[in-house]
């Protein structure tokens, strides 16, 4: 009995699972919805179907670097806790899921699912992540995978505990460079490499704020405009790697470390684990209360 899409799309709405199990699950059952949700069941997909529902804020950031230092990725993998996120079984799927990445240069995360977590292996990144979810009993998700090159120079890469990664793309340099660029991002967050970077967007409610601001001083319009030009220039040097003070060496900036090593810094990604994952809190007092009230 062939499968029908619209079979195969009430399976995906009553298990939460993805196209290809749902297909899959109901071509062994000759199109029998209920028995491939039985089976699915059986299996512990569907109950790590319903587990996907959870919020994973929490989870680790991977960086990998190419054998010839001008390739370089970061992965997110996400959990709800962060007690898993430093489970040994998280820790080894991530870290398999990152050399996928960084061998097949692969940054879709619904293809990235499809390919196969070891050379040779008929598991796939998905089907593999689904039996971590049975196993571990909490939401584990790939969230977001990318991939830095540069073909004149090296790509530094630093993770700080876990959960800041940074790659930074530098044209010459080397890797202690690389590093010590990509520690300064991890620490100061830059907007933009260079100020010429910053878009006219952002300046335009930078000069609105500021100059919203300067009104209340009562000084005369002439030199309100030189004092929003003063903040924007400020404002300007604060989002411009190459303008912040290093780190490391207060005294000279980013833009003069990387100049006198003969090297340029062409981009950077900067990545924290969970940013923009709106995060459900948690009333625990009223939880108790409403409890307490239903007894």
């Amino acid at each position: 009995m062939a499968v029908t899409a619209g079979q195969v799309k009430e399976l995906r709405e009553r298990t939460g699972l993805g196209m290809m199990e749902c297909k899959k699950a109901l071509v062994e059952t000759d199109g029998d919805i209920e028995l491939a949700i039985e089976n699915l069941r059986k299996s512990g997909q569907a109950k790590a179907a319903k587990k996907a529902g959870r919020i994973a804020a929490e989870g680790a950031v991977i960086a990998k670097v190419s054998a010839d230092g001008k390739t370089a990725i970061l992965l997110e993998v996400n959990s709800e806790t962060d007690f898993v996120a430093r489970d040994a079984n998280f820790t080894n799927f991530a870290g398999k899921v990152a050399d996928r990445v960084l061998a097949s240069r692969e940054t879709d995360i619904a293809k990235l699912l499809e390919l196969p977590f070891d050379d040779g292996s008929a598991d796939s990144i998905e089907t593999t992540r689904q039996a971590l979810v049975q196993k571990i009993g909490e939401n584990i998700q790939v969230r977001r995978a990318y991939v830095v090159e540069s073909k004149d120079g090296i790509v530094g890469a630093y993770v700080h505990s876990g959960k800041i990664g940074v790659l930074a793309a530098l044209k010459g340099g080397n890797d202690e460079l690389g590093k010590d660029v990509c520690m300064h991002i991890a620490a100061s967050n830059p907007l933009v490499v260079t100020s010429e970077q910053v878009d006219q967007g952002t300046l335009a409610k930078e000069r609105e704020i500021y100059t919203a601001q300067a009104a209340d001083s009562g000084k005369p319009a002439e030199i309100i405009a030189k004092m929003v030009e003063g903040r924007i220039s400020k404002f300007l040097k604060e989002v411009s790697l190459v303008d912040q003070p290093f780190v490391k060496d207060p005294d000279t900036t980013v833009g003069k470390l990387v100049q006198k090593a003969g090297a340029t810094v062409l981009s950077f990604i900067r990545i924290e684990v969970g940013e923009g994952i709106e995060k459900e809190e948690v009333d625990f007092a009223a939880e108790v209360a409403a409890a307490a009230r239903s007894q």
